[in-house]
Order: C-alpha cells, then structure tokens, then sequence
C-alpha cells in the first residue's frame, strides 16, 4: 500500500520504519522543511528517535501535496492540538492534486484517514476521528491505540495494537489489518472508535496521577492501588461519553495505562514524577524546554470541564487537575483521595 504519514515525531517516524518493514510504500512529512531535509540527508530523526537509522526507501517530503499522490492511508501523527490545523493542510492538498489530476488516482485511490492522536480538542471536546470526519468528509476515519513506546516500535520489539474504524467497510479495515501486522507487531479490529479513542486518551492523566505517586516515593502498594482505581474510573468517564468499559479493559485503555504508568520513557509519568518530587514550576519548565509534547497536561484541563459538567464521578482526575491547574500540593490530593467515603469498590 502507498502510504503517507503526517508528523515526524518519535511516534510518526516508527510507524514509518514499521511500515516499511512490513513491506509498504512510506513517505514521510515532516511539518517542517528544515526537519525534512535533516532526515533526508542523515537518514536519522536525531530530535525525536536519536539513533535509530531510516531504512533508504522510506521517502521523506517536505512538501505535502506530491506526498499524497496514489495515497491509499493517509496517517496523522502530529499532536492532538494540532490535528485539525494538520487535517484542514491535507484536505486542501488533495483538493490541489485532484484538480490537478483532473479527478486521477489520489481521488479515488484515498482508502482510510488514520489517526495516531491521543487527546480530545479544546473547546469542542470532539475525538481525533469525530475531527477528521469533519474535516476530511467522505473519507472513512480510524485511530489506532495501545501501548507503543515509539523506539521499541521501531526496533522490532513485539507489541498488539487495536485499529478501531469509522465508517469504512469490513474488507477496508481487514486489508490494513492485514497490511500493518508482521510478527512483532499484531493488530486487532474494534468497531468501537469511542472507547478507544478515549482509554487512548485518558490514560495520558492517569500516567501522571503514577508519576507523582512514585514523585512522592509513596510504595508499590500506592501506585498499584492508584493504577486500579485510575482504570475503573477510566471506564466511567468512557461510557458517560459513548465508549464501551469493556474496550477500556483492553489494550487501548489497560494497556497503555500500564505501560505510560509505569515505564521510564513515559513522558506524562516523568512530568507527574517532577510534579511529585520537584514540584509544578520545575515539571512545567521541564515540559516547556522539552521537544516532546506532554498530552496529558492538556488532556487534563479538557476532560476535567467536561466530566464536571456531566457528573461523573472521577477524583483521581479531580486531583491532578488541582495540583496542575489550582496549584495544590500533592499531599493535599493524596489526603483528599484517602479520606473519601468508604464505599464497596
């Protein structure tokens, strides 16, 4: 399949690599030229995936109509934030090539819009494919989630992800199925694009909530009782918005609520690890100065309106919402969280 993807982060260029691997036609977009030149000509992502080389057959664009030429999927992987800046670039682009190809291949050949996002939009509190579809209308929509630390994706490390779709056929979401798995790397269906979108997205906060646990050096009990219950709450705050509990439980919101809470490259945990240890000004100054976005820094503050708004009781997200936003202490969220009414779990 040709293949084109936007973004050039750590998570976008592993997806190249993989793909390539996988035996597909990759061209990669960077947002910026001067990015686009550096890993054209060192074949390496030194910024964000440092030491890992670019097979010599991945194509790297710095323009991004030509990129999109006989394109069958096309990927965002930019951050959530930035999606529908991102999408709006693309629609115009393949606007340009389809008028120019007098209604050629990349008309009819764009088989699936697939976002890589985690995060909801500000203001409208939409999805990464709710976005898309309003974006790129007519064009079937999906987002694929679960734990993938972007420089295992690209060495090869097993991992299994979930391809939740909208709008598209049966056989369009079983051909990229089929087209993006090799044995390191297995994909699973859902027809559940809600519940994905948003375990994807809320485990951002909780990795957090992990981060500042293990900040205060408060135990493995702690961070393990603070797992449970961030999951749990997960699953509330998913079915209140349309998602299934169930999907939650699996890789999109389990999966990558264990792996982002608990491994060391995790960035929402490092940023709650300073929160923990160092305290707001030095994990935002951190966050500031890093070329990483922290999506569950954002993540926070919408969700945190939204679920006020709706009732649904989520106190783990209430209290990171206070250390970030109301500059509580993080003692004060823990005593907060440990003198609740006790309550069958």
């Amino acid at each position: 399949m040709k293949i084109t993807i936007l973004g050039a982060g750590a998570w976008g260029s592993a997806m190249a690599i993989h793909l390539n691997r996988c035996g597909q036609r990759v061209t990669l977009v960077p947002r910026r030229v001067e990015h686009a030149l550096e890993i054209a000509t060192r074949r390496e992502n030194a910024v964000y995936l440092p030491r890992v080389s670019f097979p010599l057959d991945i194509q790297i664009a710095s323009n991004l109509a030509p990129a999109l030429i006989d394109c069958e999927v096309l990927i965002f992987a930019c951050p959530s934030k930035a999606l529908r800046e991102t999408a709006r670039r693309a629609k115009a682009s393949l606007d340009a090539v389809q008028a120019r190809a007098a209604g050629g291949a990349c008309a009819g050949g764009l088989r699936m819009a697939i976002t890589l996002c985690k995060g909801v939009e500000a203001g409208t509190f939409l999805r990464p494919v709710e976005v898309l579809r309003q974006e790129l209308v007519g064009v079937p929509a999906g987002t694929i989630s679960g734990p993938t630390n972007a420089a295992e994706v690209a060495a090869g490390m097993p991992v299994a992800v979930v391809l939740a779709c909208a709008g598209a056929s049966p056989e369009i979401c079983k051909k990229i199925q089929e087209e993006f798995s090799n044995d390191a790397f297995r994909v699973y269906l859902s027809g559940d694009v809600a519940g994905v979108e948003l375990g994807g997205s809320l485990k951002n906060i909780y990795a957090i909530a992990s981060g500042i646990c293990d900040g205060m050096k408060l135990g493995a009990n702690a961070r393990a009782s603070l797992i449970t219950r961030s999951l749990a709450e997960m699953s509330r705050i998913a079915v209140a918005f349309g998602g299934n509990a169930e999907t939650v439980r699996g890789l999109s919101g389990m999966g990558d609520l264990i792996a982002s809470a608990t491994a060391d490259w995790s960035r929402n945990r490092s940023f709650g690890l300073l929160l923990g240890s160092a305290g707001l000004d030095v994990a935002l100054g951190k966050m500031e100065a890093g070329a990483s976005v922290v999506e569950g820094y954002y993540a926070t503050k919408n969700f945190f309106e939204y679920v006020r708004n709706k009732g649904v009781s989520a106190p783990i997200l209430e209290c990171v919402h206070a250390i970030i936003y109301e500059k509580k202490s993080p003692q004060f969220a823990i005593a907060a969280l440990m003198t609740r009414d006790l309550k069958a779990e």
